[in-house]
């Protein structure tokens, strides 16, 4: 159990499977200046989380806590916090991807990360979006400039970025073609999808053109495929921020715009999400909860990539 100067964490020693992470007691961070101290509630799970486990990514060596997404409240705040102040409900994504470390009883990170969570939702529902959210408004919003009756293609439209991608681009008026298996096309309609293709019976290539923005969660082959289907200047957004220069090169063979990108925690970002979710235009659809000391369950099921949506972990 807890004392008031730790915290019960999810930790690993060792890169490998689900099986490397243990629960640990650590000690409780403090808030520096223009940081909050932020009591989890909700802290969701991400494939890139797995990935972080496996080969350690960006983070080289464990011992290190995972975990991006945040739903919390607010505990203490540091010198000069102006934006909140202790029992405020918030959510944000810790600095992606040095900031991890959510997954865990509490986190410090600075002010700008959070915004206030939407009244309308519960933790578990701001606890998935963050990292998703963040992800497919700057894609769509910030990189591609998404307006009204533009066709958007997103592919894995049932995953973690994809399903929220897909609301944030009918949001804004787009008409979505989305990629996902046969079976989750039914969820796909549910959430706004206009033409799902089944990936699996059907080369998109050759049943879709003249995309004005594609947003490619997927990298690689995917990627370069994708660029075909584009129109003269259309715009392709990937979220995988590695790989070969053939990405450039083909897109400016086709004569479309081609970017590679990397979430980015932001204030702004966070409040323009929260008033999509007030005004009802997004919900993370939940794949399944977990309680903190059963994160290994959680890593199990999410490395399978058959689940639609998010999975979250739960502090209490």
């Amino acid at each position: 159990m807890s004392t008031v100067n730790t915290m019960r964490a999810i930790s690993q020693d060792t890169l490998g499977g689900p099986e490397v992470l243990k629960i640990v007691e650590l000690e409780r961070p403090e808030p520096r200046t223009n940081e909050v101290l932020v009591r989890v509630h909700a802290a969701g799970l991400n494939p890139t989380d797995w990935k972080h486990r496996k080969t350690g990514g960006f983070l080289g060596q464990p011992p290190f806590t995972l975990g991006w997404d945040v739903s919390g409240v607010v505990e203490a705040v540091g010198v000069g916090v102006a934006r909140f102040q202790p029992g405020d409900e918030v959510f944000g994504m810790l600095s992606y991807p040095y900031g991890h470390g959510s997954h865990a009883e509490y986190v410090t990170a600075p002010a700008r990360t959070f915004a206030h969570k939407p009244a309308s939702i519960d933790h578990t529902q701001a606890g998935a979006l963050p990292l998703v959210s963040l992800t497919a408004w700057q894609g769509l919003v910030e990189y591609a400039d998404v307006q009204p009756g533009q066709r958007v293609l997103i592919h894995a439209a049932a995953g973690g970025v994809g399903h929220v991608a897909v609301q944030i681009a009918k949001a804004r008026g787009a008409y979505v073609i989305g990629t996902a298996s046969a079976g989750k096309h039914d969820f796909l309609r549910s959430i706004g999808v206009d033409e799902p293709i089944d990936y699996r019976e059907t080369d998109f290539t050759e049943v879709v053109k003249d995309v004005d923005i594609v947003l490619d969660t997927l990298g690689g082959d995917t990627a370069l495929r994708s660029m075909r289907v584009l129109r003269p200047g259309g715009q392709l957004v990937s979220i995988v921020p590695i790989g070969s220069n053939d990405f450039y090169e083909e897109a400016e063979r086709l004569g479309v715009r081609a970017l590679r990108m990397l979430v980015d925690a932001s204030h702004s970002d966070m409040a323009a999400i929260a008033e999509l979710v007030e005004a009802g235009r997004l919900r993370a659809t939940i794949a399944g909860t977990f309680p903190l000391a059963d994160a290994a369950e959680a890593h199990t099921l999410g490395a399978t990539g058959r689940t639609a949506g998010k999975l979250v972990l739960l502090m209490d």
